[in-house]
């Protein structure tokens, strides 16, 4: 009975890892499809995302055009490709910078303990505290220019997850036998941080970094679709949607496409992740 238990538990975990990395597997896959299209598609159509042409306003896809036209005639997969790179540029500037604050400061913070380690949980709660809309509309009146004004807002919000997370990950470690052997032979913390802090802080902030830069696409999206975004005729994708919805009966098919570029994002970035179930 005891051998079947075994033999049962070891092909349920054999299922879920097997199903746990397909899923990243196809996470890595459709991140690879938004990519090429985001940064390939300039090259291949020579198009001005901004240009308009009333003539073929709500022109459906054709052979020509694949994506069609949206209301002011402007090509849509011009559009969208700027659109996506807009809003995986920003994310991906804005997960460098969190990411760099939260985990420098999350180490300080375990590693030096004291008044330091309550300083920086005071600094984490009190900024936890502003909402995030607000510091990037604050961000906004400060940056001339919206995409840094993004980065900037985001940025402020986001490092605290990671500080958080880098923090508690170190704190359980830096206990450990192996990382006090180290001290007493007189390794220093650069060596303590690469051979015994990293390989277990690794794993858990590819996740997190993963449901951060989501997290930023959805952001800018959604400020956008209520009009704070990016201004006109810069593309956005929350702005695209809003721009389309009046034409929805007349040009679903232009309409579904900022949102199924969306959504096909945020998909692979939480396949990724892994925190989609077997």
């Amino acid at each position: 009975m005891t051998s079947h238990a075994n033999c049962s538990e070891q092909n349920t975990s054999v299922r879920y890892f097997t199903s746990k990395l397909n899923g990243r597997l196809l996470g890595v896959a459709l991140l690879a499809i938004v990519l090429i299209f985001a940064f390939a598609e300039p090259y291949l159509n020579l198009v001005n995302p901004t240009k308009q042409s009333l003539l073929n306003a709500l022109q459906p896809p054709s052979a020509e055009m694949l994506f069609g036209y949206d209301h002011l005639g402007r090509s849509m997969s011009a559009r969208l490709s700027a659109a996506l790179r807009l809003s995986l540029t920003i994310a991906f500037a804005t997960l460098l910078t969190a990411a760099f604050i939260g985990v420098a400061l999350g180490i300080l913070a375990s590693w030096r303990g004291g008044w330091i380690d309550r300083l920086l949980v005071l600094l984490a709660d009190s900024v936890m505290a502003i909402p995030a809309l607000l510091i990037v509309l604050i961000a906004g009146l400060i940056l001339p220019n919206q995409p840094l004004a993004f980065w900037a807002g985001l940025s402020l919000t986001l490092w605290i997850e990671i500080f958080r997370l880098t923090r508690a990950t170190v704190r359980a470690q830096i206990a450990a036998p192996a990382v006090e052997a180290s001290k007493l032979l007189g390794f220093g913390p650069l060596y303590i941080f690469r051979t015994h802090l990293w390989p277990e802080l690794a794993p858990v902030l590819t996740t997190t970094f993963a449901l951060t830069f989501a997290a930023v696409v959805m952001g800018i999206a959604a400020l956008g679709f209520v009009s704070v975004g990016v201004r006109a005729p810069t593309p956005e994708l929350g702005s695209m949607m809003v721009e389309l919805l009046p034409y929805w009966r007349e040009a679903p098919w232009a309409l579904i496409q900022p949102v199924v570029a969306t959504l096909m994002t945020l998909l692979a970035l939480t396949l990724i992740a892994g925190r989609t179930k077997a």
